[in-house]
């Protein structure tokens, strides 16, 4: 909850990654929260008070993840809304001059997309989805220790220096900096 917190407020795009992470703690322990509080939340050091937030917090998630049929798979529609802020975001700086930097990445970053949305079938997805569930599935496999390819590292720097750049762009359109 905490780290949610913060990464909301500076980077919109690792929020969201942990929000797909934390969804996925929530599976791991079937949404049954006293289970997660015992086995996962007992490791982190909060006092009376946090360890009442952050527990009220998952079991809110687990409710919102029940309600909203994802309890098995799937994201909770506060995450599918961000990938649309994102997506609606990325369209409108694509489309103005004032963002070259932008336009470039993407561009630089495109080809890999490309492949990406070819290999994982995945058409039905935005292209900023799929540059999420990219970086999910890359983060996954670190945090197995399974080795991963030159070439998806070189495929994945780009995407994630072109989502990088979204979110700060994210960042700076909340706090009305952004000029389209």
């Amino acid at each position: 909850m905490f780290v949610s917190q913060k990464l909301r407020k500076e980077n919109v795009a690792e929020f969201l990654l942990y929000m797909w992470q934390v969804e996925d703690v929530l599976r791991a322990y079937t949404l049954d929260v006293d289970r997660l509080a015992e086995g996962y939340l007992s490791q982190f050091q909060y006092d009376a008070s946090q360890k009442q937030q952050v527990q009220q917090w998952y079991e809110d998630l687990a409710e919102m993840m029940r309600s909203e049929g994802v309890a098995e798979s799937g994201h909770l529609q506060i995450n599918k809304n961000i990938v649309i802020l994102l997506n609606d975001l990325h369209a409108e700086l694509l489309r103005s001059t004032k963002h070259p930097f932008y336009s470039a990445a993407y561009y630089k970053a495109l080809p890999f997309i490309v492949e990406l949305r070819q290999r994982s079938n995945t058409q039905d997805k935005t292209e900023i989805e799929n540059c999420f569930d990219a970086m999910y599935g890359l983060m996954l496999l670190r945090l197995q220790g399974k080795p991963v390819s030159e070439e998806t590292t070189k495929a994945m720097n780009h995407i994630s220096q072109f989502l990088a750049l979204l979110a700060e762009y994210e960042r700076k359109e909340r706090a009305g900096e952004l000029e389209f």
